[in-house]
């Protein structure tokens, strides 16, 4: 019987593909099937897997309908308790997909145990795998999402020698690069907002089961190897910089009552600024401001999570945990 289904959305990455679903097949742990959504690849990746990896389903999108609407069509495929998504530029350790599924069945029970009171006080959404660098495994890439005050998200530890994250712990949200998802919570909170189209939009569905009154961990001994940024392109391009900007005002309007909006908004405008002269430092002002306008033109009622009083215990911990990631970002920078 299959527990988990592994979700890739690919555009354009043949020259990945091979070592990440090679990866796949020296597993510790096989029950599990895969699923490829390629969003209107030209360079015959899809073709490329459906010879190499007939046991792997495909689905294809005429056009790139970005990474959200991806993930999105593979998890509503998916008929097993977990899903994991998998960036297709990354390679797996053995015992990846069997350190997921255990983190995930220690954080809620099973079988009978899975509705007593202790294991629903504890209830974990999603698991960051520990994503360390393709080129220089020693170095770590992502050890899981934070968000803070500033209206900053960030990966944990980026850049760091990777021994120093060999400890559990939760964490804001899970990068979709790497992490697994309890499949029936998607039911209750919704799937990945497809407005994002790309960027932020795991913050976004980690905020809202937070809100719901789920968690995220982080799991160190699920280890995979990242490429990053292998269909953009680069750390920074007028793309991603227009989307990011876009999607950080939209996440802020849409999961902030209008209270913690209030409450946060001097350390969000001093966030914004100093995100401001980055960029105009880095040639890429306009784009950015481009990108905040848009974020703006997206907020609206009917996106908004509505707030309900009995989540107000989550709310009050997400902002503890904001001004806590605040120092926590500022400590790391300094």
């Amino acid at each position: 019987m299959q527990i988990v289904t592994i979700v890739i959305p690919n555009l354009n990455g043949k020259d990945y593909l091979g070592p990440c679903l090679t990866s796949l097949t020296r597993q510790s742990r096989q029950d599990f099937s895969v699923i490829l959504i390629d969003n209107g690849s030209e360079d015959g990746s899809a073709d490329f897997v459906s010879a190499n990896y007939p046991e792997v389903r495909i689905h294809r999108f005429e056009r790139n309908e970005g990474f959200c609407r991806a993930v999105n069509e593979g998890i509503r495929m998916a008929d097993t308790p977990y899903v994991i998504l998998l960036n297709n530029d990354t390679v797996c350790e053995d015992t990846f997909v069997e350190e997921l599924v255990c983190a995930m069945e220690r954080s809620w029970g099973s079988g009978k145990q899975k509705n007593t009171e202790k294991d629903c006080a504890a209830k974990v959404f999603s698991c960051a795998a520990k994503m360390v660098q393709m080129r220089d495994p020693a170095r770590m890439d992502n050890a899981g999402d934070y968000y803070c005050a500033l209206g900053w998200a960030y990966a944990l530890g980026k850049g760091k020698p990777a021994d120093q994250y060999d400890r559990g712990r939760e964490i804001f949200s899970a990068c979709a690069a790497a992490a697994i998802y309890r499949r029936e919570v998607f039911d209750e909170i919704g799937f990945f907002d497809e407005t994002h189209f790309a960027y932020l939009e795991d913050t976004d569905v980690g905020y809202r089961a937070r809100i719901a009154g789920y968690r995220n961990r982080y799991e160190p001994r699920a280890v995979v190897r990242h490429v990053g940024s292998a269909t953009s392109g680069s750390l920074y391009n007028e793309f991603k910089i227009r989307y990011s900007s876009r999607n950080n005002i939209y996440l802020i309007y849409k999961n902030m009552p209008l209270a913690q909006i209030i409450l946060n908004l001097p350390f969000l405008a001093a966030g914004f600024l100093i995100k401001m002269f980055f960029f105009a430092q880095k040639g890429y002002l306009r784009e950015y401001v481009v990108g905040l306008g848009a974020g703006t033109a997206l907020c609206s009622r009917d996106k908004k999570v509505r707030f309900r009083w009995k989540n107000l215990p989550s709310y009050v911990r997400i902002q503890l945990e904001l001004w806590g990631n605040l120092v926590r970002r500022i400590s790391d920078i300094f």
